[in-house]
């Protein structure tokens, strides 16, 4: 569980050639953070691997089982939240009279659910000095209860360990045996969301503290509540066979205070777990774009999405106050955790076969050995589907119809622009036209391709004949990769000859990578502009062979190495799966070159710190100083402003899709709100894509 089902995807896209997004490049193989661990050649004979890569459909197919398990954490982060604070606040039953009772305890529940949920934007690096003092006392507690019932109530419980005694319950009650193995799996719950602890902790972190301290006190404090039970058979209500029936009433108050504050602890990580996995969906375009804040500076992983957090609440609260006991949310829950592990061990087996390169005998035995013990709690909970394992389901099929629909649309809009870009001759052509003019400044052109002219932006000057004296096409792609360093992040490549101060620059980040706010993004972007109008000096196109420029790359593209800035002596050239772009990998400046920018954005220090030599080509000069001359003028973004329709005689669901995309589309954050383009800057162009 401790990477995430998307975390396990992206681990196989690394390895196969399994997305469907059809933007990969060899390029991002590079990656420090991408590296194989075997060399290419060995990494190509793997079977398995040829085999996911033939069949497009299974890339289908493997998507939509990492979608139903996302999915099911998304719906488990509902559920989780509400049935720990409830069933912490069900102690009051034994506190109050009945008919206070009925009144308190689902007010109260939706109460603390809604403080929860109010103290997300605060970030838990802001109130997590509290938490571990919490969590402690309570495993404490369950510790010492635990104890306490076992010597006051039956001593010889621990035989209950031993699995012949399970099996021998197994045979005696035979299908009611097998049917109340779904309500063991609450005692699982929790560990679905421990890939989200990754963000805070360390895995030994993880390791330690769960095998010394978490895994003992749960299992003294169900040892605890067996030794209690043995002894005690006749309950007024099936509620009562509970945590509280076995807590000694002198210390039944604080316990129940603190089982509450446990709850609000624990709820957090499901939280921060949905957080986090909606982060990497919309990475990985599997969502819509929603407002990402990152709450700690220090701490990388604390992440707060606003939308996703109300809509939490409000479920939380909706559930609680519908089913109003915990055996429907129990039952719930465990199908929701259940259906997680499924798809992990699932996806986990084919990493060991595609990824650690081990025989397929060996990842055969670890799905049979796991799959079957959890094939056989899957079963169990889907019995109890009438009795609330349904509302996992439903939440799962409503968020992947959403996801399915952005994924699918995005893919047909990429496909759509591939086939509507413009040449290079066009651009080149565009100077020569009567009426077109260049205005001082840089246009940052934003598109989702990796090669090519835009379609909006060949829309952009017939609205309007005129473009910027310095032109960047700039791609902003996820890789599937968590992070990617700084030093790697920008593949920079010249579009046309250097008179026509055109460029590309690919900005690559991992899925949980902070994208930097406009003012640095845009510094490290002309920096690398001005490093690689530099490096290509240094290098010319004559010592690249003709036989090494593959006929799908871009005419008129400078192809310099990637790791040129890092080793200051070795490059080697960089192409594209499918559609190429001539890039080159820049890392930050040696010895401290930078790029300075007041509030009136005065680039004379990049020019001075940047200086070419006395042997330099005076062109490149020339271009430094145009670059410098139109970051002082101003930047503009110029982004695509879309809107999708159907073809003449599309069927049904294709239509159904496209009016999902659509809402989805206006109802969602805009990309000029990811992207965190400034409003003063933008530039919208109307896209129509007819799909």
């Amino acid at each position: 569980m401790a990477r995430g089902t998307f975390a396990l995807y992206s681990l196989i896209c690394r390895h196969a050639n399994v997305s469907l997004l059809p933007n990969r490049q060899i390029a991002d193989e590079e990656l420090s953070t991408y590296k194989l661990e075997r060399n290419a050649e060995t990494v190509d004979k793997t079977s398995v691997k040829v085999w996911l890569e033939k069949h497009k459909n299974l890339h289908t197919a493997l998507l939509i089982m990492v979608l139903i398990g996302t999915c099911m954490v998304i719906g488990d982060g509902v559920l989780t939240p509400a049935i720990s604070v409830f069933s912490a606040v069900s102690g009051l039953e034994f506190s109050l009279s009945k008919d206070h009772h009925e009144y308190a305890v689902i007010p109260i529940t939706c109460v603390i659910l809604a403080f929860l949920f109010a103290l997300q934007h605060f970030g838990t690096h802001r109130v997590g000095f509290i938490f571990a003092p919490i969590v402690l006392a309570w495993l404490l507690c369950m510790s010492a209860l635990g104890l306490y019932n076992i010597i006051h109530w039956n001593p010889h419980v621990y035989q209950a360990l031993n699995p012949y005694y399970m099996f021998k319950f197994l045979k005696k009650t035979r299908k009611y045996g097998w049917m109340s193995l779904g309500g063991i799996l609450l005692c699982m719950t929790g560990s679905e969301a421990m890939f989200a602890d990754l963000g805070h902790f360390s895995y030994s972190a993880i390791q330690l503290a769960f095998t010394s301290l978490v895994y003992p006190a749960l299992i003294l404090a169900y040892m605890g509540q067996a030794a209690y039970l043995s002894k005690h058979h006749d309950f007024y209500s099936n509620s009562q066979v509970g945590f509280y029936i076995a807590v000694p009433d002198k210390v039944r108050w604080p316990v129940l205070v603190l089982a509450i504050l446990a709850s609000v602890v624990g709820s957090q990580a499901i939280i921060s777990g949905t957080f986090s996995i909606i982060n990497q969906s919309q990475s990985l375009s599997c969502f819509p774009r929603v407002k990402v804040v990152h709450t700690s500076e220090k701490i990388h992983g604390q992440i707060y999405i606003p939308e996703i957090n109300w809509l939490l609440m409000i479920l939380c609260i909706a559930v609680t106050v519908g089913f109003r006991d915990t055996k429907h949310m129990g039952n719930a829950s465990g199908l929701a955790v259940i259906t997680v592990m499924l798809v992990t061990t699932f996806l986990t087996s084919l990493v060991i076969m595609v990824c650690w390169h081990k025989p397929p005998l060996l990842a055969l035995g670890f799905l049979l050995f796991f799959g079957s013990v959890e094939a056989l709690y899957f079963s169990a909970s889907l019995i109890k589907f009438l009795e609330g394992a349904w509302l996992p389901i439903l939440l799962a099929l409503i968020l992947m119809a959403v996801m399915l629909v952005w994924h699918i649309t995005t893919i047909k809009k990429y496909e759509f622009d591939l086939q509507n870009k413009v040449t290079l001759e066009w651009l080149l052509a565009l100077g020569d036209k009567l009426g077109m003019v260049r205005v001082p400044g840089i246009g940052l052109v934003y598109t989702d391709l990796t090669s090519g002219v835009p379609a909006n932006f060949s829309r952009f000057v017939t609205n309007l004949p005129a473009f910027h004296k310095v032109l960047v096409f700039v791609c902003v792609k996820s890789v599937p990769v968590p992070y990617v360093f700084p030093a790697e992040r920008y593949l920079v490549g010249r579009v046309g000859p250097p008179g026509h101060r055109s460029y590309r620059c690919i900005v690559r980040y991992g899925y949980r990578d902070v994208h930097q706010d406009v003012d640095s993004f845009e510094t490290e972007l002309i920096e690398s502009l001005a490093m690689f109008i530099k490096l290509n000096a240094s290098y010319r196109c004559s010592e690249v062979s003709q036989s090494e420029q593959l006929e799908e790359w871009e005419p008129g593209l400078t192809v310099i190495g990637s790791n040129t800035l890092r080793d200051h002596a070795s490059y080697d050239l960089q192409d594209s799966v499918q559609h190429s772009a001539a890039s080159v990998e820049v890392a930050d400046s040696p010895g401290g070159t930078g790029l300075e920018s007041n509030s009136s954005k005065q680039v004379r220090f990049f020019i001075d710190s940047l200086v070419v030599s006395p042997e330099a080509d005076k062109q490149v000069a020339e271009e430094l100083e145009a670059l410098a001359a139109a970051r002082e003028a101003g930047t503009a973004f110029i982004l695509g402003h879309s809107h999708v329709q159907c073809k003449p005689g599309s069927s049904v669901v294709k239509k159904l899709t496209v009016v999902g995309y659509n809402f989805l589309r206006r109802n969602c954050r805009g990309p000029d709100v990811v992207l965190r383009v400034p409003p003063a800057s933008l530039l919208e162009v109307g896209m129509v894509y007819v799909l």
